[in-house]
């Protein structure tokens, strides 16, 4: 594996919830750090404590306008993409921003990436894979999405992404990358995203019941965000240009999800069963051969582990 480092990173949507730990790791390793976030989905209080930091910057910026990115005038040498909502009640919610920011906004960031001869990496989705027929997912499967359906903001949006950056890397000769994240969860989450873990947390430490989608039979694969971190990293040092899975291993229904999370914290809340959301993933499970072999990578936080972790950071986060 060909290893990288950098001196200075720009993280797009770094106050958002992935992207606070990114930022994180990255001054932790000695790197400066630029977030650029327009805070519709992220928060400053996810990057509170870097503020002081001599090597972090913040820029209050919509990377999907035209001078999205113009604060960043000195020379960088690693752009990582992460800008949008990525909880279907925000990309519901926000529809034409989602497809601005995987559009015109991953154009702006590849645009500074070549202007410094940087390296690129965008954080795309397992949502490519829509509602998948291969299971466990492969890099090489095309995905079975749904261009109109209510989901396909999101969906279409990564998957345009995906094809531009491709395309800077034929034509210009970016060195650009792709990670497929599948589920990331843990502390940082906002409690009303929409999202299953949290959702069921903020319902289970409240007493409400957990509203679980259709008959709850519907798989997910579980990631940590540490370790989605560790392989947002371990990416862009390798020089690889992807796709590459990053997920976890642990396939687990979301009924199961509900149930573990009530015996976490001890809650007396029942499952409630609700209607199942249009062109909901039955099944989600990444194939991470090739992150195993061209990165090194693997989940080394077990599902458990990551659970109690999360509902910890959410019971201490309700008492402030």
């Amino acid at each position: 594996m060909d290893e990288r480092r950098w001196n200075r990173v720009v993280v797009t949507g770094g106050a958002g919830f992935v992207g606070s730990h990114v930022c994180e790791r990255l001054l932790a390793e000695g790197c400066e750090v630029c977030c650029v976030d327009n805070l519709v989905t992220g928060s400053r209080a996810n990057v509170a404590r870097l503020l002081p930091h001599p090597g972090f910057r913040f820029v209050e910026a919509d990377v999907s306008r035209p001078d999205g990115l113009a604060a960043v005038s000195a020379p960088v040498d690693l752009v990582l993409h992460l800008a949008c909502p990525a909880s279907p009640a925000d990309y519901l919610r926000l529809p034409l921003q989602t497809l601005d920011v995987g559009s015109n906004g991953t154009r702006a960031a590849l645009d500074l990436a070549r202007r410094d001869a940087a390296r690129f990496l965008l954080a795309s989705t397992s949502e490519v894979y829509g509602d998948p027929l291969e299971h466990p997912q492969r890099e090489q499967y095309w995905g079975n999405v749904n261009p109109i359906g209510p989901r396909s903001v999101y969906d279409e949006s990564k998957r345009f992404a995906e094809a531009l950056v491709t395309a800077y890397r034929r034509t210009h000769g970016t060195d650009t990358s792709i990670v497929r994240i599948f589920n990331t969860y843990g502390p940082r989450m906002r409690a009303g995203d929409g999202r299953a873990v949290p959702t069921f947390i903020r319902q289970a430490l409240d007493g409400e019941p957990l509203t679980v989608a259709g008959d709850g039979s519907q798989t997910r694969s579980l990631t940590y965000v540490d370790d989605t971190v560790d392989g947002i990293v371990a990416l862009a040092a390798s020089g690889h240009p992807g796709p590459v899975n990053i997920g976890g291993g642990e396939e687990t229904s979301v009924l199961d999800l509900a149930r573990r999370i009530v015996d976490l914290t001890g809650s007396a809340s029942v499952i409630r069963f609700v209607d199942r959301p249009a062109d909901d993933p039955a099944k989600r499970r990444p194939d991470t051969t090739l992150a195993r072999r061209e990165l090194g990578w693997s989940p080394r936080v077990d599902g458990e582990e990551g659970l109690k972790r999360t509902v910890e950071w959410f019971a201490r986060s309700a008492l402030l």
